[in-house]
Protein backbone atom coordinates (compact mmCIF):
# COMPACT_ATOMS: atom_id res chain seq x y z
CA UNK A 1 0.00 0.00 0.00
CA UNK A 2 0.90 3.74 -0.82
CA UNK A 3 -0.41 7.17 0.30
CA UNK A 4 -3.19 7.23 -2.19
CA UNK A 5 -4.04 3.80 -1.04
CA UNK A 6 -4.17 5.03 2.49
CA UNK A 7 -6.05 8.17 1.72
CA UNK A 8 -8.53 5.95 -0.68
CA UNK A 9 -9.19 3.83 2.29
CA UNK A 10 -9.35 7.57 4.83
CA UNK A 11 -13.55 6.75 5.68
CA UNK A 12 -12.87 3.27 6.95
CA UNK A 13 -9.28 5.12 8.58
CA UNK A 14 -11.60 7.27 10.41
CA UNK A 15 -14.24 4.62 11.96
CA UNK A 16 -11.38 2.21 13.21
CA UNK A 17 -9.91 5.70 15.07
CA UNK A 18 -13.20 6.76 16.25
CA UNK A 19 -13.53 3.17 17.81
CA UNK A 20 -10.32 3.43 19.26
CA UNK A 21 -10.80 7.17 20.51
CA UNK A 22 -14.25 5.98 21.90
CA UNK A 23 -12.34 3.31 23.87
CA UNK A 24 -9.58 5.38 25.28
CA UNK A 25 -12.25 7.97 26.61
CA UNK A 26 -14.17 5.19 28.21
CA UNK A 27 -10.56 3.66 30.27
CA UNK A 28 -9.93 7.31 31.14
CA UNK A 29 -13.13 9.33 32.35
CA UNK A 30 -16.81 7.17 32.03
CA UNK A 31 -19.07 10.30 30.45
CA UNK A 32 -22.47 9.28 28.50
CA UNK A 33 -22.48 12.92 26.82
CA UNK A 34 -18.41 12.50 25.80
CA UNK A 35 -18.82 9.06 25.09
CA UNK A 36 -22.29 10.15 22.15
CA UNK A 37 -19.99 13.03 21.00
CA UNK A 38 -17.14 11.20 20.28
CA UNK A 39 -19.05 8.64 18.34
CA UNK A 40 -20.99 11.26 16.51
CA UNK A 41 -17.94 13.73 15.53
CA UNK A 42 -15.74 10.68 14.48
CA UNK A 43 -18.73 9.43 12.05
CA UNK A 44 -18.95 12.85 10.72
CA UNK A 45 -15.72 13.12 10.16
CA UNK A 46 -15.78 10.37 8.23
CA UNK A 47 -19.21 11.00 6.60
CA UNK A 48 -16.94 14.41 4.92
CA UNK A 49 -14.09 12.22 4.62
CA UNK A 50 -16.21 10.39 1.40
CA UNK A 51 -16.86 13.19 -0.51
CA UNK A 52 -12.94 14.22 -0.16
CA UNK A 53 -11.97 10.66 -1.72
CA UNK A 54 -14.30 10.55 -4.53
CA UNK A 55 -11.58 11.99 -6.90
CA UNK A 56 -9.70 9.05 -6.03
CA UNK A 57 -12.58 6.47 -7.18
CA UNK A 58 -12.05 3.85 -8.24
CA UNK A 59 -9.04 2.49 -6.45
CA UNK A 60 -8.08 -1.04 -5.27
CA UNK A 61 -6.61 -1.29 -1.98
CA UNK A 62 -5.06 -4.25 -2.38
CA UNK A 63 -7.06 -7.94 -3.72
CA UNK A 64 -9.53 -7.22 -1.15
CA UNK A 65 -11.18 -3.82 -0.82
CA UNK A 66 -12.35 -1.38 -3.89
CA UNK A 67 -12.99 2.50 -3.24
CA UNK A 68 -14.76 3.10 -6.30
CA UNK A 69 -18.39 5.54 -6.51
CA UNK A 70 -20.40 2.48 -5.81
CA UNK A 71 -18.41 1.70 -2.33
CA UNK A 72 -18.23 5.27 -1.43
CA UNK A 73 -22.17 5.88 -2.15
CA UNK A 74 -23.19 3.16 0.38
CA UNK A 75 -20.25 4.07 2.67
CA UNK A 76 -21.70 7.40 2.81
CA UNK A 77 -25.33 5.62 3.74
CA UNK A 78 -24.09 3.96 6.01
CA UNK A 79 -22.50 6.19 7.77
CA UNK A 80 -24.68 8.66 7.87
CA UNK A 81 -27.73 6.25 9.19
CA UNK A 82 -25.35 4.86 12.05
CA UNK A 83 -24.95 8.56 13.39
CA UNK A 84 -28.65 9.16 13.18
CA UNK A 85 -28.73 5.97 15.29
CA UNK A 86 -26.01 7.25 17.08
CA UNK A 87 -28.21 9.93 18.07
CA UNK A 88 -31.04 8.76 18.66
CA UNK A 89 -29.63 6.42 21.37
CA UNK A 90 -28.53 9.14 23.35
CA UNK A 91 -31.84 10.57 24.76
CA UNK A 92 -33.07 6.85 24.81
CA UNK A 93 -29.64 5.31 27.08
CA UNK A 94 -29.72 8.94 29.43
CA UNK A 95 -32.96 7.22 30.82
CA UNK A 96 -31.50 4.34 31.92
CA UNK A 97 -29.14 3.72 34.64
CA UNK A 98 -25.86 1.66 35.03
CA UNK A 99 -22.93 1.53 32.06
CA UNK A 100 -24.32 3.25 28.99
CA UNK A 101 -20.54 4.00 26.96
CA UNK A 102 -19.79 0.63 25.69
CA UNK A 103 -23.06 0.74 23.17
CA UNK A 104 -21.48 3.29 21.37
CA UNK A 105 -18.03 1.64 21.26
CA UNK A 106 -20.21 -1.68 19.75
CA UNK A 107 -21.84 1.02 17.40
CA UNK A 108 -18.74 2.09 15.81
CA UNK A 109 -17.12 -1.43 15.35
CA UNK A 110 -20.53 -2.48 13.58
CA UNK A 111 -20.75 0.44 11.10
CA UNK A 112 -16.53 0.12 10.85
CA UNK A 113 -17.75 -3.87 9.56
CA UNK A 114 -20.23 -2.16 7.43
CA UNK A 115 -18.17 -0.35 5.69
CA UNK A 116 -15.91 -3.19 4.70
CA UNK A 117 -18.98 -5.23 3.30
CA UNK A 118 -19.63 -2.58 1.07
CA UNK A 119 -15.97 -2.16 -0.37
CA UNK A 120 -15.26 -5.79 -0.65
CA UNK A 121 -14.64 -7.69 -3.65
CA UNK A 122 -13.06 -10.84 -2.24
CA UNK A 123 -14.50 -13.44 -0.01
CA UNK A 124 -11.84 -12.74 2.71
CA UNK A 125 -12.84 -9.05 3.22
CA UNK A 126 -16.19 -10.25 3.00
CA UNK A 127 -16.55 -12.66 5.73
CA UNK A 128 -13.84 -10.03 7.61
CA UNK A 129 -16.20 -7.52 7.72
CA UNK A 130 -19.40 -9.91 8.48
CA UNK A 131 -17.53 -11.06 11.51
CA UNK A 132 -16.74 -7.89 12.85
CA UNK A 133 -20.54 -6.40 12.07
CA UNK A 134 -21.62 -9.64 13.57
CA UNK A 135 -19.73 -9.87 16.78
CA UNK A 136 -20.45 -6.26 17.81
CA UNK A 137 -24.05 -6.79 17.33
CA UNK A 138 -24.41 -9.75 19.41
CA UNK A 139 -23.48 -7.56 22.49
CA UNK A 140 -25.64 -4.50 21.00
CA UNK A 141 -28.95 -6.51 20.61
CA UNK A 142 -28.42 -8.28 24.59
CA UNK A 143 -27.13 -4.72 25.78
CA UNK A 144 -29.83 -4.81 28.66
CA UNK A 145 -28.88 -7.75 31.00
CA UNK A 146 -31.54 -7.44 33.21
CA UNK A 147 -34.00 -7.65 30.18
CA UNK A 148 -35.10 -11.60 29.69
CA UNK A 149 -36.30 -10.49 26.01
CA UNK A 150 -32.77 -8.96 25.28
CA UNK A 151 -31.34 -11.93 26.69
CA UNK A 152 -32.95 -14.39 24.88
CA UNK A 153 -32.36 -11.82 21.40
CA UNK A 154 -29.08 -12.01 21.56
CA UNK A 155 -28.84 -15.65 21.76
CA UNK A 156 -31.32 -16.06 19.02
CA UNK A 157 -29.10 -13.26 16.82
CA UNK A 158 -25.62 -15.52 18.08
CA UNK A 159 -27.30 -18.52 16.39
CA UNK A 160 -28.49 -17.00 13.60
CA UNK A 161 -25.09 -15.49 12.84
CA UNK A 162 -23.37 -18.50 13.40
CA UNK A 163 -25.02 -20.57 11.10
CA UNK A 164 -24.60 -17.58 8.56
CA UNK A 165 -20.83 -17.62 8.86
CA UNK A 166 -21.27 -21.54 8.67
CA UNK A 167 -22.74 -21.94 5.07
CA UNK A 168 -20.68 -18.98 3.77
CA UNK A 169 -17.38 -20.71 4.50
CA UNK A 170 -18.81 -23.80 3.38
CA UNK A 171 -19.55 -22.00 0.25
CA UNK A 172 -16.43 -20.36 -0.29
CA UNK A 173 -14.60 -23.83 0.52
CA UNK A 174 -16.53 -25.04 -2.86
CA UNK A 175 -16.34 -21.94 -5.15
CA UNK A 176 -12.84 -22.22 -4.24
CA UNK A 177 -12.24 -26.08 -5.11
CA UNK A 178 -14.04 -25.15 -7.89
CA UNK A 179 -12.16 -22.35 -9.19
CA UNK A 180 -9.47 -21.95 -7.90
CA UNK A 181 -10.00 -18.19 -6.17
CA UNK A 182 -12.23 -16.00 -4.31
CA UNK A 183 -12.32 -13.22 -5.79
CA UNK A 184 -15.83 -11.81 -7.11
CA UNK A 185 -13.81 -11.02 -10.54
CA UNK A 186 -12.25 -13.70 -10.90
CA UNK A 187 -15.30 -16.17 -9.96
CA UNK A 188 -17.24 -14.15 -13.09
CA UNK A 189 -14.71 -15.26 -15.34
CA UNK A 190 -14.01 -18.40 -14.64
CA UNK A 191 -17.81 -19.31 -14.73
CA UNK A 192 -18.49 -17.87 -17.87
CA UNK A 193 -19.43 -20.56 -20.72
CA UNK A 194 -19.08 -23.64 -18.69
CA UNK A 195 -20.96 -26.94 -18.08
CA UNK A 196 -19.83 -28.88 -15.26
CA UNK A 197 -21.05 -26.73 -12.34
CA UNK A 198 -21.36 -29.36 -10.01
CA UNK A 199 -19.17 -27.79 -7.28
CA UNK A 200 -19.57 -24.07 -8.27
CA UNK A 201 -23.47 -23.50 -8.02
CA UNK A 202 -23.58 -25.74 -4.90
CA UNK A 203 -21.36 -23.20 -3.27
CA UNK A 204 -22.97 -20.32 -4.42
CA UNK A 205 -26.58 -21.71 -3.05
CA UNK A 206 -24.75 -22.28 0.16
CA UNK A 207 -23.14 -18.26 0.18
CA UNK A 208 -26.55 -17.02 -0.79
CA UNK A 209 -27.88 -19.02 1.96
CA UNK A 210 -25.44 -17.68 4.85
CA UNK A 211 -26.27 -14.27 2.87
CA UNK A 212 -30.09 -14.89 3.43
CA UNK A 213 -29.79 -15.63 7.07
CA UNK A 214 -28.16 -11.77 7.52
CA UNK A 215 -31.05 -10.59 5.56
CA UNK A 216 -33.85 -11.94 7.38
CA UNK A 217 -35.70 -13.28 4.11
CA UNK A 218 -37.52 -16.49 3.86
CA UNK A 219 -36.72 -19.13 4.93
CA UNK A 220 -34.09 -17.61 7.57
CA UNK A 221 -36.55 -15.06 9.39
CA UNK A 222 -38.17 -17.29 12.43
CA UNK A 223 -36.38 -15.79 14.95
CA UNK A 224 -36.22 -11.85 13.09
CA UNK A 225 -38.89 -10.66 15.15
CA UNK A 226 -37.57 -11.71 18.10
CA UNK A 227 -34.90 -9.98 17.48
CA UNK A 228 -36.11 -6.63 16.31
CA UNK A 229 -38.18 -7.14 19.67
CA UNK A 230 -35.93 -8.19 22.50
CA UNK A 231 -33.11 -5.32 21.15
CA UNK A 232 -33.14 -2.08 22.32
CA UNK A 233 -35.16 0.24 20.00
CA UNK A 234 -32.06 2.12 18.22
CA UNK A 235 -30.10 -0.99 17.89
CA UNK A 236 -33.07 -2.46 16.32
CA UNK A 237 -33.30 0.89 14.24
CA UNK A 238 -29.73 0.01 13.27
CA UNK A 239 -30.07 -3.89 12.44
CA UNK A 240 -32.78 -3.35 10.58
CA UNK A 241 -30.83 -0.52 8.11
CA UNK A 242 -27.25 -0.10 8.25
CA UNK A 243 -26.30 -3.46 8.80
CA UNK A 244 -28.63 -4.65 6.20
CA UNK A 245 -28.01 -2.42 3.93
CA UNK A 246 -24.26 -3.20 3.78
CA UNK A 247 -25.23 -6.82 3.43
CA UNK A 248 -27.61 -5.64 0.39
CA UNK A 249 -24.47 -3.91 -1.42
CA UNK A 250 -22.27 -6.34 -0.96
CA UNK A 251 -24.38 -8.90 -2.31
CA UNK A 252 -25.47 -6.75 -5.53
CA UNK A 253 -21.51 -6.12 -6.02
CA UNK A 254 -21.39 -10.64 -5.83
CA UNK A 255 -24.03 -11.25 -7.99
CA UNK A 256 -23.71 -8.76 -10.84
CA UNK A 257 -19.54 -10.02 -10.74
CA UNK A 258 -20.19 -13.61 -10.41
CA UNK A 259 -23.73 -15.32 -10.54
CA UNK A 260 -26.50 -13.37 -12.48
CA UNK A 261 -26.14 -15.82 -15.62
CA UNK A 262 -27.33 -18.59 -13.97
CA UNK A 263 -30.71 -19.92 -13.93
CA UNK A 264 -30.68 -21.66 -10.96
CA UNK A 265 -29.69 -19.09 -9.15
CA UNK A 266 -32.78 -16.74 -10.88
CA UNK A 267 -34.94 -19.53 -10.09
CA UNK A 268 -33.57 -19.66 -6.09
CA UNK A 269 -34.02 -16.08 -5.38
CA UNK A 270 -37.19 -16.25 -7.26
CA UNK A 271 -38.82 -18.68 -4.78
CA UNK A 272 -37.39 -16.77 -1.80
CA UNK A 273 -38.74 -13.07 -2.97
CA UNK A 274 -42.32 -14.23 -3.76
CA UNK A 275 -41.75 -16.53 0.07
CA UNK A 276 -40.99 -13.39 1.94
CA UNK A 277 -43.13 -11.09 0.09
CA UNK A 278 -46.33 -13.27 0.93
CA UNK A 279 -45.08 -14.48 4.40
CA UNK A 280 -43.76 -10.91 5.70
CA UNK A 281 -47.32 -9.05 5.13
CA UNK A 282 -49.47 -12.02 5.67
CA UNK A 283 -47.89 -12.22 9.36
CA UNK A 284 -47.51 -8.82 10.15
CA UNK A 285 -51.30 -9.03 9.79
CA UNK A 286 -51.50 -10.65 13.28
CA UNK A 287 -49.67 -8.41 15.59
CA UNK A 288 -50.03 -6.16 18.07
CA UNK A 289 -46.14 -5.45 18.71
CA UNK A 290 -45.35 -2.61 16.61
CA UNK A 291 -41.81 -3.34 16.66
CA UNK A 292 -42.74 -7.25 15.20
CA UNK A 293 -44.34 -5.65 12.58
CA UNK A 294 -41.82 -3.41 11.32
CA UNK A 295 -39.80 -6.88 11.47
CA UNK A 296 -42.60 -8.74 9.58
CA UNK A 297 -42.34 -5.65 7.65
CA UNK A 298 -39.05 -5.67 6.82
CA UNK A 299 -38.71 -9.19 5.49
CA UNK A 300 -41.64 -8.63 2.80
CA UNK A 301 -39.60 -5.18 1.98
CA UNK A 302 -36.34 -7.37 1.36
CA UNK A 303 -38.47 -9.72 -0.65
CA UNK A 304 -39.59 -6.36 -3.03
CA UNK A 305 -36.03 -5.50 -3.68
CA UNK A 306 -35.11 -9.42 -4.64
CA UNK A 307 -37.19 -8.44 -7.11
CA UNK A 308 -34.75 -5.58 -8.81
CA UNK A 309 -31.94 -8.20 -8.48
CA UNK A 310 -33.67 -10.75 -10.35
CA UNK A 311 -34.00 -7.57 -13.49
CA UNK A 312 -29.95 -8.06 -13.06
CA UNK A 313 -29.74 -4.52 -15.37
CA UNK A 314 -28.38 -1.59 -14.29
CA UNK A 315 -32.04 0.20 -13.99
CA UNK A 316 -32.54 -2.40 -11.34
CA UNK A 317 -29.11 -1.31 -9.43
CA UNK A 318 -30.06 1.86 -9.51
CA UNK A 319 -33.75 0.85 -8.06
CA UNK A 320 -32.07 -0.88 -5.55
CA UNK A 321 -30.24 2.04 -4.33
CA UNK A 322 -33.09 4.11 -4.09
CA UNK A 323 -34.83 1.79 -2.46
CA UNK A 324 -32.73 1.15 0.09
CA UNK A 325 -32.13 4.59 0.74
CA UNK A 326 -36.00 5.05 1.31
CA UNK A 327 -36.38 2.23 3.29
CA UNK A 328 -33.50 3.56 5.93
CA UNK A 329 -34.95 6.93 6.38
CA UNK A 330 -38.29 5.52 6.58
CA UNK A 331 -37.05 2.49 8.89
CA UNK A 332 -34.88 5.08 11.16
CA UNK A 333 -38.20 7.82 11.36
CA UNK A 334 -40.13 5.06 12.42
CA UNK A 335 -37.82 3.11 15.12
CA UNK A 336 -36.98 7.08 16.43
CA UNK A 337 -40.74 7.33 16.95
CA UNK A 338 -40.80 4.36 19.26
CA UNK A 339 -37.00 5.47 20.51
CA UNK A 340 -38.44 8.64 22.20
CA UNK A 341 -41.55 7.34 23.68
CA UNK A 342 -39.95 4.48 25.35
CA UNK A 343 -39.48 4.15 28.83
CA UNK A 344 -36.71 3.27 31.31
CA UNK A 345 -38.68 0.12 31.77
CA UNK A 346 -39.50 -0.95 28.59
CA UNK A 347 -39.51 0.06 24.90
CA UNK A 348 -42.80 1.43 23.48
CA UNK A 349 -43.70 -1.12 21.43
CA UNK A 350 -47.35 -2.17 21.81
CA UNK A 351 -49.97 -0.76 19.84
CA UNK A 352 -51.96 0.51 22.87
CA UNK A 353 -48.86 2.84 23.35
CA UNK A 354 -50.09 5.00 20.21
CA UNK A 355 -53.24 5.43 20.73
CA UNK A 356 -54.34 8.54 20.66
CA UNK A 357 -51.10 9.96 20.52
CA UNK A 358 -52.12 12.84 18.11
CA UNK A 359 -53.83 14.33 20.59
CA UNK A 360 -50.53 14.82 23.11
CA UNK A 361 -48.07 14.68 20.43
CA UNK A 362 -49.48 15.89 17.08
CA UNK A 363 -46.40 16.25 15.43
CA UNK A 364 -44.60 13.13 16.56
CA UNK A 365 -47.71 11.63 15.31
CA UNK A 366 -47.41 13.34 12.08
CA UNK A 367 -43.75 12.02 11.56
CA UNK A 368 -44.95 8.09 12.24
CA UNK A 369 -47.79 8.51 10.41
CA UNK A 370 -45.38 9.41 7.20
CA UNK A 371 -43.28 6.81 7.76
CA UNK A 372 -46.17 4.53 8.24
CA UNK A 373 -47.38 5.63 4.65
CA UNK A 374 -43.98 5.72 3.06
CA UNK A 375 -44.09 1.70 3.87
CA UNK A 376 -46.96 1.19 2.44
CA UNK A 377 -45.74 3.23 -0.49
CA UNK A 378 -48.13 5.55 -0.50
CA UNK A 379 -48.06 8.86 -3.17
CA UNK A 380 -45.61 11.81 -2.21
CA UNK A 381 -43.20 9.67 0.18
CA UNK A 382 -39.80 8.01 -0.60
CA UNK A 383 -41.32 4.34 -0.41
CA UNK A 384 -43.66 5.43 -3.03
CA UNK A 385 -40.90 6.40 -5.33
CA UNK A 386 -39.15 3.42 -4.38
CA UNK A 387 -41.40 1.02 -4.96
CA UNK A 388 -42.58 2.52 -8.41
CA UNK A 389 -38.26 1.83 -9.37
CA UNK A 390 -38.37 -1.56 -8.10
CA UNK A 391 -41.81 -2.17 -10.49
CA UNK A 392 -40.04 0.02 -13.42
CA UNK A 393 -37.23 -2.27 -12.59
CA UNK A 394 -38.65 -5.64 -12.67
CA UNK A 395 -41.22 -4.60 -16.06
CA UNK A 396 -37.47 -3.60 -17.89
CA UNK A 397 -36.46 -7.14 -17.47
CA UNK A 398 -40.64 -8.63 -17.81
CA UNK A 399 -40.85 -10.25 -14.53
CA UNK A 400 -44.50 -9.55 -14.57
CA UNK A 401 -45.33 -12.91 -12.28
CA UNK A 402 -43.16 -11.46 -9.27
CA UNK A 403 -44.56 -7.67 -10.35
CA UNK A 404 -48.10 -8.99 -9.61
CA UNK A 405 -46.97 -10.79 -6.84
CA UNK A 406 -45.87 -7.34 -5.69
CA UNK A 407 -48.59 -5.28 -5.99
CA UNK A 408 -50.93 -8.32 -4.57
CA UNK A 409 -48.41 -8.28 -0.92
CA UNK A 410 -48.63 -4.31 -1.13
CA UNK A 411 -52.05 -4.13 -1.11
CA UNK A 412 -52.40 -6.60 2.02
CA UNK A 413 -49.23 -4.65 3.57
CA UNK A 414 -51.23 -1.54 3.29
CA UNK A 415 -53.71 -3.04 5.99
CA UNK A 416 -51.49 -3.19 8.79
CA UNK A 417 -50.18 0.13 8.20
CA UNK A 418 -53.25 1.55 8.90
CA UNK A 419 -54.48 -0.32 11.70
CA UNK A 420 -51.30 1.53 13.69
CA UNK A 421 -52.30 4.69 11.91
CA UNK A 422 -55.89 4.44 13.29
CA UNK A 423 -54.61 4.00 16.99
CA UNK A 424 -52.14 7.05 16.19
CA UNK A 425 -55.48 8.89 16.20
CA UNK A 426 -58.29 7.20 17.84
CA UNK A 427 -59.69 8.68 20.99
CA UNK A 428 -57.27 8.97 24.03
CA UNK A 429 -57.56 6.09 26.05
CA UNK A 430 -58.88 6.86 29.98
CA UNK A 431 -55.27 6.44 31.77
CA UNK A 432 -52.95 7.86 28.81
CA UNK A 433 -49.01 6.71 29.25
CA UNK A 434 -46.67 9.82 30.61
CA UNK A 435 -44.99 11.24 27.83
CA UNK A 436 -41.17 13.07 28.37
CA UNK A 437 -40.22 15.77 26.85
CA UNK A 438 -38.36 15.13 23.70
CA UNK A 439 -34.57 16.24 23.51
CA UNK A 440 -33.50 18.72 20.34
CA UNK A 441 -31.09 16.13 19.28
CA UNK A 442 -34.05 12.87 18.43
CA UNK A 443 -35.76 16.26 17.45
CA UNK A 444 -33.45 17.48 15.08
CA UNK A 445 -32.51 13.54 14.02
CA UNK A 446 -36.35 13.02 13.37
CA UNK A 447 -37.43 16.43 11.95
CA UNK A 448 -34.65 15.98 9.28
CA UNK A 449 -35.60 12.15 8.78
CA UNK A 450 -39.59 13.34 7.70
CA UNK A 451 -38.05 16.31 5.52
CA UNK A 452 -35.97 13.72 3.70
CA UNK A 453 -39.13 11.87 3.36
CA UNK A 454 -41.23 13.78 2.27
CA UNK A 455 -38.99 15.97 -0.16
CA UNK A 456 -37.48 13.10 -2.09
CA UNK A 457 -40.97 11.51 -2.34
CA UNK A 458 -42.47 14.89 -3.98
CA UNK A 459 -38.84 15.69 -6.11
CA UNK A 460 -36.74 12.86 -6.25
CA UNK A 461 -34.80 13.89 -8.85
CA UNK A 462 -31.68 14.99 -7.16
CA UNK A 463 -30.71 11.37 -5.44
CA UNK A 464 -32.12 9.61 -8.70
CA UNK A 465 -29.24 11.79 -10.26
CA UNK A 466 -26.86 10.91 -7.68
CA UNK A 467 -27.58 7.34 -8.18
CA UNK A 468 -27.50 7.58 -11.78
CA UNK A 469 -23.72 8.51 -11.09
CA UNK A 470 -22.96 5.96 -9.03
CA UNK A 471 -24.03 2.94 -9.71
CA UNK A 472 -22.04 3.70 -13.57
CA UNK A 473 -18.74 2.72 -11.03
CA UNK A 474 -20.75 -0.88 -10.70
CA UNK A 475 -18.69 -3.29 -12.61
Amino acid sequence: MNATDTLALLPLLLIAGTAVMVMLGIAVKRSHELTAGLTVSGLAASFISVFAVAPLAPRQVTSLLLIDRYALFYLGLIISSAAAVAVLSYQYFAKHDGQREELYLLLVLATLGCGVLVTSVHFASFLLGLEVLSISLYGMVAFFTDRDQALEAGIKYLILASASSAFLLFGMALIYADTGTIAFSSIRYLSLDRTNLVLLLPGIALSVTGIGFKLGVVPFHLWTPDVYQGAPAPVSAFVATTSKAAVVALMLRYLVAGTQQSKAVFLLFSVVAVASMFAGNLLALRQNNVKRILAYSSIAHFGYILVAFLAATTMAAGAVAFYLVGYTVTILTAFGVITVLSTSEADADDLEDYRGLFWRKPALAGVFTAALLSLAGIPATMGFVGKFCILASGADASAWPLIIVLALTSVIGLFYYLRVVVALFSAVPERPSSLQRLGWSSTFVLGGLAVLLIWFGVYPAPLLNIIRATIGGLN
